[in-house]
């Protein structure tokens, strides 16, 4: 069995890590933390009858693992991140902190400094379908973020082929549900706002996703400067759906680009390019790890993808269990469910 503890376990990511650990066959559950709860049973927290108890961060011992998941917020995970490295422990972490590769625009993005750039350079980019070889020998994995996870899995067979037109924005309209917000109440969360709403927010180029998914379009060798990026919160508890319009050749049709991206993506267990004339939308892909994708093409040299993630396990604990998997040397769809 491999010994497991998990940092932030109240927060709707960590219990939605907690509820696939369960279920993991290779796993034993060490220690979970939420510090506001510590002292507390996660009965106590949440409606299940799994008397986990939560202790504070401070008395739980990285030592005592062989890994950890860390679901703190952005700014609060970097020293617990440090402590577990320290102790030789395999990390998972599902924060913003060590996502992007520079230590400046992390800075300039989240507005704090980085108190552990020297680790940086050791973080691998957590997208199996991306990085897989990388990760399996990762000490520490960086999990990507959700809204990047929907759109770097739309765009990565373009980029991979080097087919986006590179003086054309990738403009990107996503949708998530409230728990992408996380468990903390805030105005824009209350049930009065939220509901039968839909808001955009952080448009354009303002979003702390967005240095992440240029640092990887880049990195593919896609434009630099080019995505223009517009969430929105819709009323439903959990999802994302993503739709990204992109140009690329005129030459290209829909049937040779579907075949990319069935060919990109053969034999991958959490990816599902649906048949031509069919669309993605969020009751295909919500309690699974699937990202499910969709193709269309309204005008020559135009493209339309729509993708659906579930934001908590797709673009969270799914995700950061299946990357789990590939840095043990599991089959990577162990304890996780597939379409």
């Amino acid at each position: 069995m491999i010994r497991v503890g998990v940092y932030g376990a109240s927060g709707y990511t960590g219990f939605e890590l907690l509820r696939i650990l369960r279920q993991h066959p290779q796993v034993e559950l060490v220690f979970a933390t939420a510090q506001s709860h510590a002292g507390s049973l996660l009965c106590d927290v949440f409606p299940v009858p799994w008397d986990i108890p939560l202790i504070a961060e401070a008395d739980a011992d990285p030592s005592t693992a062989d890994a950890v998941f860390c679901c703190l917020p952005a700014g609060k995970a970097m020293e617990t991140v440090t402590l577990a490295h320290r102790h030789q422990v395999r990390v998972v972490d599902l924060s913003a902190d060590f996502r992007l590769t520079d230590a400046d625009t992390y800075t300039q993005w989240y507005g704090l400094p980085h108190s552990a750039p020297e680790l940086l350079p050791l973080a691998v980019y957590g997208l199996p379908e991306l990085y897989r070889q990388q990760i399996k020998g990762a000490s520490i994995v960086a999990n990507p973020g959700c809204y990047p996870t929907s759109v770097l899995l739309a765009l990565y067979p373009l980029l991979r082929a080097q087919l986006l037109a590179p003086d054309r924005p990738i403009i990107v309209d996503s949708k998530s549900g409230v728990s992408g917000a996380g468990r903390s109440p805030t105005l824009k969360t209350h049930f009065v706002e939220a509901n039968e709403n839909l808001s955009p927010y952080n448009i354009g180029r303002k979003h702390r996703h967005l240095p992440e998914m240029e640092q990887e379009i880049t990195r593919w060798g896609g434009p630099s400067g080019q995505l223009i990026f517009t969430p929105h919160l819709v009323p439903v508890n959990r999802g994302i759906l993503s739709t990204v319009y992109v140009s690329v050749s005129e030459t290209l049709s829909v049937d040779a680009l579907h075949n990319l991206f069935r060919e990109t993506y053969a034999g991958e267990p959490f990816i599902w390019v649906m048949p031509p004339g069919q669309l993605a939308t969020l009751a295909h892909a919500v309690y699974t790890n699937s990202c499910v994708l969709s193709l269309t093409q309204p005008l020559p040299g135009q493209l339309i993808i729509c993708s659906a993630i579930d934001n908590l396990v797709k673009g969270a604990a799914g995700q950061a269990v299946q990357n789990f998997n590939l840095m043990f040397g599991l089959e990577e769809t162990t304890g996780l469910m597939m379409l």
